[in-house]
């Protein structure tokens, strides 16, 4: 339910007004809510109306007599104070003439059923991907259907693909749990399409869900969420995962989300040789005589001594595994602790 009212000049309409009732008003006895509906009009229209003489049409016979009653209740007093301000006269207007006005109040339910109807046909148009164009005649509906050969390609691939050929024989004995057969006898797991392991259809789709002009390079969560409601293949999440992670564009133009790892801090200082010592490896050198191909470099922090060792990268253990004998026989004989630092 609602009110409605139409301001109109020499029988032509200046401007309609509108609204719902609110929560309290909907508990008025029918006398109120037609003066409210007076009441709401003159205070939109008050800019219009103070100071002129004008009329008030409304279909609630009983107001004519408004300011003959001699109990009012407090609403109507008060409603009275303001009225007093206007200079009108309040006539009846039988409801079936009062047409213009009843079509806000009145129709709002009708209108409503229209807009939930009209919004269904919208939705049902978006899915058909029909192209309105308006003539002089009418609108013109059509309607471009673009098809993809990925689904025969993986119905193909799907008769290669050993694990599947396993489940559409389980299908086919009504064994199949959450898979079965679509009208094109294509393998389905829970309504999405099961892709084989091949290598080149995954890549298409991963593709097409990240790099193409309509995905936009969208993260690992989003991208697997929008995939797998068409597709389903084993480890999906993580490929696309490990597929987002190593996109080039991805790791150059996002934002990092992780909390910052904080200032450089310096290292302290020793306080006696070789105390603490900082390593590397020079490797893909050209091979000596002896085999050797890359060089083990030792500093002390403190000093700056540095010692070269000769190894040999492939055939030579771990290089963890040398690093204690030779730091305690060639470096420091003595068993006293040390640290060593590496960026391995």
């Amino acid at each position: 339910m609602g009110l409605g009212g139409v301001l109109m000049q020499n029988r032509q309409v200046v401007a309609y007004a509108s609204r719902q009732l609110k929560v309290h008003e909907k508990n008025y006895p029918t006398h109120d809510l037609e003066l409210t509906a007076v009441v709401y009009t003159l205070k939109i229209w008050r800019h219009y109306l103070y100071g002129s003489k004008f009329e008030v049409f409304s279909d609630h016979k009983s107001l004519k007599y408004l300011f003959d009653q001699k109990e009012l209740n407090m609403r109507q007093r008060r409603w009275l104070e303001y009225l007093k301000d206007f200079d009108f006269q309040l006539s009846y207007h039988p409801g079936k003439a009062n047409v213009v006005a009843d079509a806000l109040s009145r129709k709002t339910l009708h209108m409503s059923a229209l807009m939930v109807k009209e919004l269904e046909l919208i939705e049902q148009f978006r899915d058909l991907s029909l192209v309105s164009e308006l003539t002089s005649d009418g609108v013109r509906l059509g309607m471009l259907k673009l098809t993809n050969n990925i689904l025969e390609e993986i119905k193909n691939g799907q008769k290669e693909d050993l694990e599947l050929v396993d489940r559409v024989t389980l299908v086919n004995q009504g064994k199949g749990a959450d898979f079965r057969l679509d009208e094109n006898n294509v393998l389905m797991f829970r309504d999405r399409v099961c892709v084989p392991d091949v290598l080149e259809l995954k890549r298409q789709i991963l593709d097409e869900g990240h790099i193409s002009s309509l995905s936009i390079h969208s993260g690992a969560t989003k991208m697997y969420q929008d995939l797998k409601r068409l597709f389903w293949w084993p480890g999906m999440k993580k490929e696309i995962a490990e597929f987002v992670y190593a996109c080039l564009v991805c790791q150059k133009s996002k934002i990092e989300h992780q909390r910052p790892s904080g200032l450089m801090q310096p290292l302290f200082v020793p306080e006696w040789k070789w105390d603490s010592i900082s390593m590397d490896f020079v490797g893909a050198l050209p091979k000596t005589s002896k085999g050797f191909d890359s060089i083990w470099v030792i500093v002390d922090r403190l000093t700056k001594s540095a010692h070269f060792v000769p190894i040999k990268t492939g055939t030579e253990p771990a290089y963890e595994v040398r690093i204690a004998p030779t730091y305690k026989h060639i470096i420091r004989p003595s068993p006293i602790r040390y640290e060593i630092l590496s960026r391995n």
